[in-house]
């Protein structure tokens, strides 16, 4: 991730679960498909939440599973901060690691049972890059954990591509004055690719027969199992 990114999210951090409240309920649609796809982990499961950001999704599974830990990976202190003022407030700050950092820099020494990866991988725009970041998740992952990833995906070169940009810019409330330019941040700075692109680069990060599970919007959101064996 960029750095001018990550100083955008510092930026912000205070103010950002508001700037998104009206977008909440795809959030809630997302976080009730995870809970979902991580329904077979065990009652004591160790998950990996990679650019946890202020905590959403780590705050929806530990409110449904007592006794899940969970490691918070944020680039971003400010963001990070946000979270652990949250997790303090509800209780599970001793069931959590908050790690300031990218996850390159995360021990491999434990491996997880599940990680999710929520609207992240899509700031790393380069595809080599891209695939490397899933391997770094698959290598910290138990032999067949499960990993629940989403991104911004669309072919915005077909016609229906650019008719459900266009969708999306409306529930974004992008002036149309403004759109021409988000459509080319969405080619360069965010790494906006087809979804079947995505499922490629899921394969080749490390994971087997990634399932398309969620779609809202440009929001994709797969589940799939770490292909390698130890």
């Amino acid at each position: 991730m960029p750095q001018d990114t990550i100083a955008m999210f510092d930026e912000h951090a205070a103010t950002y679960d508001q700037t998104w409240r009206a977008m909440a309920p795809l959030r809630d649609a997302l976080q009730l498909v995870v809970d979902n796809v991580f329904a077979p982990l065990p009652d004591t499961a160790n998950v990996l939440c990679i650019g946890a950001g202020t905590g959403a999704e780590i705050l929806y599974l530990a409110e449904r599973h007592a006794q899940w830990r969970f490691t918070a990976v944020e680039p971003s202190g400010p963001m990070l901060d946000v979270f652990r003022g949250k997790a303090e407030t509800r209780g599970i700050a001793s069931r959590c690691v908050f790690h300031h950092g990218f996850l390159d820099s995360l021990p491999t020494d434990t491996p997880f049972d599940a990680a999710t990866s929520i609207l992240v991988s899509q700031f790393v725009t380069d595809p080599a890059e891209r695939r490397a970041f899933f391997r770094g998740i698959a290598d910290r992952l138990a032999p067949g954990g499960l990993l629940a990833s989403a991104d911004l995906a669309c072919d915005m070169t077909s016609a229906a591509g650019k008719r459900l940009l266009e969708l999306w810019f409306d529930m974004m409330s992008v002036s149309p004055q403004a759109r021409e330019r988000a459509s080319a941040i969405y080619g360069s700075q965010v790494a906006v690719v087809p979804p079947e692109a995505m499922d490629d680069i899921l394969r080749e990060g490390g994971f087997d027969q990634p399932v398309r599970c969620f779609q809202s919007g440009l929001i994709h959101a797969w589940f799939a199992r770490q292909a390698r064996q130890g």
